[in-house]
C-alpha cells in the first residue's frame, strides 16, 4: 500500500511538471530575452518585462491546453484503474 501511494504521488508530480513545462519554459525564455533587451537598451520599465511574458505564456497555454487536458485525463484514468 505504501509503495502504491508513493508511486501515485511520483506519477502525479511528474505529470504536473510535464504539463506545466511548456508554459514555464516559454515564460523563462521570454523573460530572459526581454531582460537582455532592457539591459542592452537601458530601459528598465517593469511593464515592458511583464506584458510580453504574460502574453507569450497565455498564448502557449491556449495552444497547449488540449494536450495538457489529454495528459491529465490520461493520468486520472490510470490512477482510477480505468482503461
Amino acid at each position: 500500500m505504501q509503495t502504491e501511494l508513493t508511486e501515485l504521488v511520483r506519477q502525479a508530480v511528474v505529470t504536473g511538471l510535464v504539463v506545466a513545462a511548456p508554459v514555464l519554459i516559454v515564460g523563462l525564455v521570454v523573460g530572459t530575452v526581454t531582460g537582455l533587451v532592457q539591459a542592452a537598451t537601458g530601459v528598465h520599465e517593469a511593464i515592458l518585462g511583464f506584458v510580453p511574458r504574460v502574453v507569450a505564456m497565455a498564448a502557449t497555454l491556449l495552444l497547449t491546453l488540449p494536450w495538457m487536458v489529454e495528459r491529465l485525463v490520461e493520468f486520472l484514468r490510470q490512477s482510477a484503474g480505468g482503461s
